[in-house]
């Protein structure tokens, strides 16, 4: 079985020590008013859950906040005198308990390390999506010019985990979407992304989600449709059908809603539909699609 790696040497590893300067609140905890506290800019999480916020208010108005929050000074001239570089969860829950300042410890960090320390303590809580993460990785890659393996030795990810969430961004809005509400997991996603066009990929996606698939089937699903976008149309005509726009866009129409090959033969008597399987597991799942489920 296969160990999970440890995210690098943690939020302190990534924290610069105070620079000891006379304007620095002391050196250790000090009470900051919340309202001083604006919300890291550079966070790579879009939402929180009201219910798990709720949850820890109350029990930060039972128990005090215990562990201190982690801010920056705020640049000259902006609306805040600090900004959160860790515990965005704990000052928000701290605002709906209702207290007035919270312990924290200010340090001196730059733009590029608030969104490593941001990314580095929602990964370790699992609290952003896939999406999310991927978009914060892309900040690291191309905003900052890190190498794709500086940045999985920063959040403690592998290289290769690292390349897999940045291929996510490249998929439709619509699966994008399908991620980010739940409808699909990451794996089928990646599995989608097979597929050599956004048509196809969406062609797939509804496929998928109309038929609860699991990530496996998506895998097989996409490999069909692999095989049938590549393979050279089977020439089983009899001499006078039509080889018409309308009928080559309706057969791969049929191509893309069935997930396999299809030929569609058109004539003046009449024409054929030719659907082609590769197992008897397809078999079925053809069937299914076109008749609906079945014990046959």
């Amino acid at each position: 079985m296969t160990t999970r790696r440890g995210l690098g040497k943690g939020l302190g590893a990534l924290i610069p020590p105070g620079d000891g300067e006379t304007s620095r609140p002391p050196a250790g905890v000090a009470e900051v008013p919340v309202g001083d506290i604006a919300p890291n800019p550079r966070q790579p999480r879009d939402a929180m859950e009201l219910p798990a916020l709720e949850e820890l208010a109350e029990s930060i108005r039972t128990h005090g906040l215990i562990q201190p929050l982690v801010l920056t000074i705020a640049p000259a001239g902006s609306a805040t005198r600090y900004y959160l570089v860790a515990g965005e969860r704990r000052w928000r829950a701290s605002r709906m308990a209702g207290l007035a300042s919270v312990p924290a410890i200010v340090k001196d960090v730059s733009p590029q390390g608030m969104l490593e320390l941001a990314l580095v303590e929602n990964v370790q809580r699992a609290d952003l999506n896939p999406l999310e993460e991927a978009a914060a990785y892309y900040s690291l890659v191309e905003e900052f010019g890190l190498t794709q393996e500086v940045v999985a030795a920063r959040v403690g990810k592998s290289r290769v985990a690292v390349a897999n969430s940045l291929r996510l961004l490249r998929l439709p809005d619509a699966a994008k979407e399908a991620v980010v509400v739940g409808q699909i997991r990451e794996g089928h996603a990646r599995a989608l992304l097979g597929l050599a066009d956004d048509a196809l990929i969406e062609k797939a996606l509804a496929i998928v989600i109309d038929n609860e698939m699991t990530v496996r089937q998506t895998e097989e699903l996409v490999r069909r449709m692999q095989q049938a976008a590549s393979e050279p149309a089977v020439d089983d005509s009899t001499g006078d059908e039509e080889d018409s726009p309308e009928t080559r866009e309706l057969e791969s129409r049929l191509r893309d809603a069935l997930g396999t090959k299809v030929n569609l033969f058109r004539s003046r008597r009449g024409g054929r539909i030719v659907i082609h399987f590769y197992s008897e597991e397809e078999l079925g799942s053809i069937y299914d699609m076109l008749v609906g489920p079945s014990d046959l």
